[in-house]
């Protein structure tokens, strides 16, 4: 087994998520925007609910 220094590690690393592309980044915003968007949604509509006392 070779050993190889922490900097060639680290550019192969980073030369690998060049290669791989934006597709976890991708989900994450998209997971997080519709989350957003569905508590934004019960934030506003639960204000009119009516209350019949």
């Amino acid at each position: 087994m070779e050993h190889s220094p922490a900097a060639a590690w680290l550019t192969e690393a980073a030369s690998a998520a060049e290669r791989q592309g934006p597709g976890n980044l991708l989900r994450i915003v998209l997971v997080v925007m519709v989350l957003g968007c569905v508590l934004t949604a019960w934030f506003l509509l639960r204000g009119y609910k009516r209350k019949d006392d």
